[in-house]
């Protein structure tokens, strides 16, 4: 299973979600609920161009508990062409929106649009986690004071017309396959898994496939714009967010109010130059990781070695997977995307120190959890459509894709070049290398036209490593970088500094100095 090249969700849900935990005092998921389960009636769509919203405190209170004291939630649904290339044909998508307002608001400058990324994320979930304001990670009053927070769920994504194609088994099958297959057998078993999966998205969607890219949800957002009645459109996007939230300030420049891309995707890289970049940036947040543990014994149970302690637990997986509660076996792939997940934050570093340890004195559930947090894998063993809109989306998007053998090779050259996370990396490729689907590349040129767009980076972020940045700013021609000397996935709201410099660009369109940088803390 591909790692998603711009995950984002766990920018936020972990230190909010911890936060909430004792807020609310009961169990909340660390992420949405499976969208076969989801009871959040969304209501009837609005005629196109409209937003008919109507409360909806059931969201919040399904998501965490409760919806936040000082806040209002307001669901809408409305409906964007298929193909915005031919949308007079009749076929539409569904795209679902939540409002949430704080009872405070005053002198309302507008919408801000909210994405998590992914692709596949809940920008509806996000809007929820979001507004619970500044003591749990979420937006400031200062901001939601003065703006409506719209999250939407992307065409493909949860409560918006979800793709569908991926069975639970085949999920599990997935996360738990060997990280690096070096025997033939083992890799031409990845092949045929992934091979059977596209086939089976093929015959469920065919042409549909290429309608999930990154290009045409862009055009969604400014549907959503006109819905909410925003004569420009502020954002807030994470991970795969940035890239989505350049493709819209490409294709609509001039409807641009203010842009916060945060953990910035390089949109001119290659399939293969993200794969590995990727790679090496997880790679440095596990050596930090690492230096964490020797710093801090009392509260890495696997120190001083816990490099070491961590592959001799995916080794020994491979061969004799730890057996937990219902029968369920603690693979090398469960045991990797533990380590994954918890490589998102700097907070999860103290988890999968203890979770490693539970491991090897034969308890897998911590790692259970960390894994099952990041696929969306909830404890009956069902899946949120996360992957399915995510594997849609990264194939409709990427037109050139290495072939089989190509990927092969790849593998082995970075088995040796970017130890544990290469070869993972390069035969999560093979994903979109068998997808049957057409493609619709999102471009890569300036936002001519357009206001100034803020970007940040984070210097030690795992999933979209820094460097992609500054590319960013550059490639839009009208990026502002801000810089985070931080760890972890993304940066908003998490220190003083990088809130201070966000705020007074969103509020007052105030862009930091050139070459702004925020310390650690």
């Amino acid at each position: 299973m591909h790692v998603p090249r711009r995950q984002l969700r766990r920018l936020v849900l972990l230190g909010l979600l911890a936060g909430l935990l004792v807020l609310t005092g009961c169990t909340v998921p660390v992420i949405s609920p499976n969208a076969s389960n989801n009871n959040n009636a969304a209501p009837s769509p609005a005629a196109p161009g409209q937003a008919s919203w109507k409360p909806c405190p059931d969201v919040p209170n399904q998501l965490v508990g409760r919806g936040a004291s000082n806040m209002t939630y307001d669901c809408a649904t409305i409906k964007v062409p298929q193909d915005w290339s031919d949308a007079g044909n009749g076929q539409t998508f569904d795209v679902a929106l939540i409002r949430v307002r704080n009872k405070k608001q005053h002198d309302r400058i507008g919408s801000l649009l909210v994405n998590p990324g992914g692709p596949g994320a809940s920008g509806v979930d996000l809007a929820v986690y979001l507004s619970f304001g500044a003591a749990f990670q979420g937006i400031p009053d200062e901001v939601t004071q003065r703006f409506d927070i719209v999250g939407f769920d992307p065409r493909g994504v949860d409560r918006s017309s979800p793709v569908e194609c991926i069975s639970d088994a085949q999920l599990d099958e997935s996360f738990g396959y060997v990280p690096d297959p070096e025997t033939q057998a083992q890799f031409d078993g990845l092949v045929d898994l992934n091979t059977t999966i596209g086939k089976e998205c093929d015959a469920k969607y065919g042409d549909k496939l290429k309608l999930f890219s990154t290009v045409q949800t862009a055009k969604d957002m400014d549907a959503i714009r006109k819905a909410v009645g925003d004569e420009k459109t502020t954002y807030l996007g994470y991970s795969y967010g940035t890239l989505l939230g350049a493709t819209y300030a490409q294709l609509f420049p001039k409807n641009v109010r203010a842009l916060v891309l945060d953990g910035a995707v390089d949109p001119r890289q290659s399939f293969v130059a993200g794969s590995e970049s990727q790679a090496k940036g997880f790679a440095l947040a596990f050596d930090n990781f690492a230096k964490w543990c020797d710093s801090t014994p009392d509260q890495c149970p696997i120190a001083p070695d816990a490099k070491a302690a961590v592959n001799t637990q995916i080794d020994k997986a491979e061969v004799s997977p730890v057996t937990g509660a219902g029968g369920r076996k603690a693979t090398s792939g469960w045991v990797f995307y533990a380590v994954i997940s918890s490589l998102y934050t700097q907070s999860g570093w103290q988890a999968l120190g203890s979770a490693i340890k539970a491991l090897e004195d034969g308890k897998p559930a911590q790692v259970f959890q960390l894994a099952d947090a990041y696929a969306e894998r909830a404890p009956d063993g069902t899946y949120s459509n996360l992957f399915d809109a995510n594997i849609a989306v990264n194939c409709a998007d990427t037109k050139s894709v290495p072939d089989v053998n190509q990927i092969r090779t790849l593998q082995g050259q970075w088995r040796s070049q970017i130890p544990m996370f290469g070869a993972p990396l390069a035969v999560g490729m093979l994903t979109c290398s068998v997808w049957p689907g057409g493609h619709d590349p999102y471009p890569t040129g300036p936002a001519t036209g357009s206001a100034p767009i803020l970007v940040v980076g984070t210097t030690g972020d795992p999933a979209t490593p820094y460097a992609q940045a500054p590319a960013l700013a550059n490639m839009l021609g009208v990026g502002r970088l801000l810089t985070w000397e931080g760890e972890g996935h993304t940066a908003y709201p998490q220190t003083s500094c990088v809130t201070e410099a966000v705020d007074a660009y969103l509020l007052n369109l105030t862009v930091p100095p050139e070459g702004k940088r925020c310390p650690p803390k």
